[in-house]
């Protein structure tokens, strides 16, 4: 196992290959500040540091500036969340398209934080959608969930719908089966929503249905004729047309709006279809 010094080291060569490679400079101080935070052996011999006291002193060293023997305060402080969260964004679509390249730049943007940013990192996440950059969130929100963070039903969603968009929808499905469908009585129906969308679009026409009967099993009614119809549509194609107009006729109230005091029917059962049909012909 990497010691606590070595996992120092590395991120400070992190750190420092990221602002030589992108050429970006946030604000003047900001770069002062993180040269001078990170000591060299000169440096450890001017602070009477012997090899061995260089070693174990690299965590502290990294977060202050001892400089004439004086404590500075720590590095970032004097940088906005703004341009935080704007340097952040601009490193993870400029980095290598690795899993170490990218979680080694998350590392070390939150070692200069006190306690973690779970706010910035969701505005992250925002700007990251804006810019349609599905895999890079994929990445950071299974970075965010190695380090114990972000276990909640938001942030499940998020990436059900990234590796849905990243063309990786059975993935999606076994993060559903392993963090969110044991306990079909207490998710939101949004995620459900979603869930059924994203079979229904790539064709899991199987885990659709599981997945509905599950919910009906503890009588959660669907908010709206669109999960219906996407479950109405499954079962025709699996052939289930019995099935089909139970299901349409159950929830046949969806599936009527009022226009000027009316009801319309929008969409009905198959047999309440062929009985019109046979009256025109």
């Amino acid at each position: 196992m990497m010691s606590r010094s070595a996992r120092i080291s590395r991120l400070t060569r992190q750190i420092t290959q990221l602002r030589v490679d992108r050429n970006f400079i946030l604000t003047c101080s900001y770069n002062t500040d993180v040269r001078h935070s990170i000591p060299n052996q000169s440096d450890a011999k001017t602070l009477g540091f012997s090899g061995n006291q260089f070693d174990n002193q690299a965590q502290s060293a990294l977060a202050k500036n001892y400089i004439g023997g004086e404590c500075k305060p720590q590095v970032g402080e004097n940088v906005s969340r703004k341009d935080k969260i704007s340097f952040l964004v601009s490193t993870l679509l400029d980095v290598k398209d690795s899993k170490e390249a990218v979680y080694g730049a998350l590392d070390a943007w939150v070692a200069w934080e006190r306690n973690f940013p779970i706010g910035p990192l969701k505005q992250v996440l925002l700007k990251l959608e804006k810019e349609q950059q599905w895999h890079r969130i994929v990445q950071v929100i299974k970075w965010m969930l190695s380090k114990g963070q972000g276990n909640t039903m938001g942030t499940y969603e998020q990436l059900i719908k990234a590796l849905d968009m990243d063309h990786r929808a059975k993935e999606a499905h076994e993060f559903w089966n392993k963090k969110i469908g044991y306990d079909l009585h207490s998710v939101p129906w949004r995620l459900c929503s979603l869930m059924i969308s994203v079979y229904y679009r790539n064709h899991m026409l199987e885990d659709l249905v599981k997945l509905f009967k599950g919910l009906e099993a503890f009588d959660r009614k669907p908010p709206d004729k669109s999960v219906v119809q996407k479950v109405a549509d499954t079962y025709e194609l699996l052939g289930f047309f019995d099935e089909k107009d139970r299901l349409l006729e159950k929830y046949k109230d969806l599936f009527t709006e009022r226009r000027i005091g009316s009801p319309k029917r929008l969409r009905g059962p198959r047999s309440q279809r062929e009985g019109k049909q046979a009256q025109e012909s």
